[in-house]
């Protein structure tokens, strides 16, 4: 039984509460008053097409409400619960909301619902009866049930064995529709795992090869340092055998007039060895292919040095 109706922002109708309660109301009014937003409201809170043009002119949205008193183990209380919705005791609150751009709330028992939960549950709310229809008599629901309390008590055990029978058919088949599902779930995940045996077995994984391939990607990590590392130690290789291989005065020498690299304060002039180095009292080859014969004698610079000097001032 619908007890209170309130309205807001919904055509000519600016707020309006109309308590109804059990009994005979009527609502009476001018033209224009707004009797059909009333019903309006009503049918916004059985789920029918939400109309933006209803929205009061000005406005953004109108906003409807109903409150309804129902009992708590029937029908509406169960899909109400179904819903997510929860009721007050035995009283249950509709809501719906329209914006000025089209959109629709529903909230049914204080959570948010489609508004098809509000059409299921307005046939057991609600009979609108028009001036030429029945309006309840068009939903398919109302006329099972009509004809089923045509038939009377006699075929009310037929009826609970059919519904029974139904509702085990369902759960039935629902549960083959999960375990198909699940077969071909189980049928791809089985093929998965086939591909992925034949990669493993085409690669032939050894014992310990995961360790070497972690070695090995560590030192491929660092070729860019392994690289350059070598590349600076061949530099340094060549220049210092560009260096040895270039004679120098050494400090048991004298350098000749003009020169500016040798140490001041010596006497007889002489060179480093280029490798390798002779041995103490070999001659001194002066160029290639001169005679060793006529070439002064090396002496060492110091003991134990792998420098030699030659006694004589080059030409």
């Amino acid at each position: 039984m619908i007890e209170e109706l309130v309205i807001r922002d919904l055509g000519v109708i600016k707020e309006a509460t109309l308590p109804l309660g059990p009994g005979f109301t009527a609502i009476t009014g001018e033209t224009g008053a707004g009797k059909t937003m009333v019903v309006t409201a009503l049918g916004l809170l059985l789920g029918e097409r939400a109309d933006p043009g209803t929205v009061r002119a000005g406005q953004s949205q109108s906003w409807v409400e109903g409150r309804w008193l129902v009992d708590p183990a029937g029908p509406v209380a169960q899909r109400v619960h179904d819903a997510g919705g929860d009721l007050d005791g035995p009283e249950l609150l509709l809501s719906r909301s329209v914006s000025a751009e089209g959109r629709s709330r529903a909230v049914v028992g204080g959570r948010s619902a489609p508004a098809g939960v509000l059409g299921d549950l307005g046939s057991d709310l609600v009979v609108v009866h028009g001036q030429s229809d029945q309006v309840r008599l068009r939903s398919t629901s109302a006329q099972r049930g009509a004809l089923d309390r045509f038939a009377g008590a006699e075929l009310a055990d037929a009826l609970t064995a059919f519904q029974h029978a139904y509702h085990r058919w369902h759960a039935n088949q629902a549960e083959l529709d999960l375990l198909i599902a699940e077969q071909d779930r189980r049928a791809r995940e089985a093929e998965d795992l086939r591909l992925a045996i034949a990669e493993i077995e085409l690669a032939a994984p050894q014992r310990g090869e995961d360790d070497e391939l972690s070695a090995r990607a560590e030192r491929l990590g660092n070729l860019e340092e392994l690289r350059l590392a070598a590349a600076s130690s061949r530099e340094l290789l060549s220049a210092e055998d560009s260096s040895d291989d270039t004679p120098t005065w050494s400090p048991c020498s004298t350098p000749p007039a003009g020169s500016s690299n040798a140490p001041p304060n010596t006497t007889p002039p002489c060179r480093r060895w280029p490798r390798p180095s002779p041995t103490p009292g070999s001659p001194w080859p002066t160029s290639p292919g001169s005679s060793p014969a006529t070439s002064p004698a090396l002496t060492p610079t110091a003991p134990g040095s792998s420098r030699w000097c030659k006694n004589a001032v080059p030409s």
